[in-house]
């Protein structure tokens, strides 16, 4: 009796381990034809020869998110590229096709680079073709701390590569001022990881995987994603208009917490605070102001300055209906939502080829001109050249230049143009310090890049 206790003891176990390896087996057939392996290259001269290429390469991966053809990626996998590759996973539509379980790689196919946003680093790539094997978006609200999830993508180049783990935390800053917030997860996760999807259990994308945190350079176990509901507006955007149109309102939102809400006397421990009203914004011709609380924002409960924000840049163009806790009243306000205008991202759409790329500072730079000022903060001159990002090679050095940073003379020779740069640098020998005097945030300083 008790032998055949035993016996269906491990019969029941055996019944739901291969329950289990079936239900993933199904999955990864799901999700496997979406997922791509993405190479971007990046050809350009050597230092001191025209006649002489270099070519630099990353290997990352993407998301098929539209029959269409567009994907959706890291764009640090992007980076500067001047020409985008994707491979497509061999489809599993026909499986009787192959019997070896080595299988033919996917097609390869050139990529057009849609659009790219550096602020929650996400890229849109697209390739033609129809009826291209895709995946949805997930409301990554719904998603919960321990949920099953898996990680598919090419880690190491090791294309159609499937982990599994759980979710570590639903919504981790990695730094208490960022504006956006990341799925933590135990799912394996490597470096060429980066932009594959995170799939909930349903096969739809949780997130896309962006970082880790290891001290080895390899997995550890803490692994970050852009939740789904980041992406998709983001995604969005950029297919409809290039680009990511970021709304304001004109007020500083602080998180209230119990110990402000002591202090200030306020009827909430929780939510969104107004500190500050811009003169001459729409939240202050809207009449919104200092100590309201945020209770709503088009009938959705506003729990903190984060997701405030959030939801904001997502209302560009719009009007929105703003719930207020002023005293004891409540009350209503339409606001109308303004793009930003100060976004130095949008500079990158201005590049043209290698001519906006100074190799010596392996920085991409545009001239500033009519179409490039008003990208920009008030500044102190009219001629001089704007960092429009940094290239691929660029070391990780604590002088590097930044995006919307302008260059106003080098080495005390003033730079009102592209050209002038170039001539001033090709000038200097290779070893001598480069300083420069550039215009950073309305402040006038002095960069000193030396090489190493």
């Amino acid at each position: 009796m008790l032998v055949s206790l035993f016996s269906l003891q491990a019969s029941a176990q055996t019944t739901t381990l291969r329950a289990l390896s079936n239900g993933v087996r199904q999955l990864v057939e799901q999700i496997s034809p979406a997922v791509v392996q993405i190479n971007a290259l990046e050809i350009s001269a050597m230092e001191n020869s025209s006649l002489r290429l270099k070519t630099n390469r990353s290997t990352g991966s993407g998301v098929i998110v539209d029959p269409e053809g567009y994907i959706v990626t890291n764009a640090h996998v992007v980076g500067n590229a001047r020409r985008v590759q994707v491979i497509l996973a061999q489809s599993a539509a026909k499986p009787s096709q192959f019997h070896s379980v080595l299988k033919p790689s996917g097609k390869a196919m050139e990529a057009e680079v849609v659009g790219v946003d550096r602020e929650t680093d996400v890229a849109v790539l697209k390739v033609a073709g129809t009826g291209l094997p895709h995946l949805r978006f997930a409301d990554s609200e719904a998603i919960r701390q321990g949920d099953f999830v898996v990680a598919a993508g090419s880690p190491f180049g090791l294309d159609n590569s499937i982990s599994m783990g759980i979710v570590s935390s639903v919504a981790r800053q990695i730094r208490a001022d960022d504006a956006v917030i990341y799925i933590q997860t135990d799912a394996s996760v490597n470096p060429g990881n980066s932009g594959g999807p995170l799939l909930d259990s349903e096969g739809n994308i949780a997130g896309i995987n962006t970082f880790i945190l290891s001290q080895s350079g390899g997995n550890e176990g803490v692994g970050f994603a852009v939740p789904s509901n980041i992406v998709r507006p983001v995604y969005q955007q950029i297919r409809q208009y290039k680009r990511v149109r970021r709304g304001q309102v004109g007020v500083v939102a602080q998180t209230i917490n119990p110990a402000l809400a002591t202090a200030l006397g306020l009827k909430q421990d929780w939510g969104v605070l107004v500190a500050d009203v811009a003169s001459g914004g729409a939240a202050e011709a809207a009449g919104i102001e200092i100590k309201d609380i945020i209770l709503s924002l088009n009938g959705k409960t506003m729990e903190n300055a984060r997701q405030f924000g959030v939801n904001i840049y997502q209302h560009a163009g719009e009007t929105i209906k703003v719930e207020l806790a002023r005293g004891e009243q409540k009350i209503e306000k339409q606001v109308a939502v303004l793009e930003r205008k100060h976004d130095p991202d949008r500079i990158l759409s201005l590049l043209i080829g290698e001519s906006n790329t100074i190799r010596r500072l392996e920085i991409l730079v545009v001239e500033l001109d009519e179409k490039v000022t008003p990208l920009l903060p008030a500044l102190r001159r009219l001629s001089g050249v704007v960092v429009a990002g940094q290239t691929s090679g660029s070391p990780d050095r604590k002088e590097n230049l930044l995006p919307g940073d302008v260059i106003y003379e080098c080495n005390n020779k003033r730079v009102r143009n592209i050209a002038e740069l170039k001539s001033i640098l090709a000038e200097l020998d290779v070893k001598s310090p480069v300083a420069l005097h550039i215009e950073r945030q309305g402040q006038l300083q002095f960069l000193l890049i030396e090489d190493d």
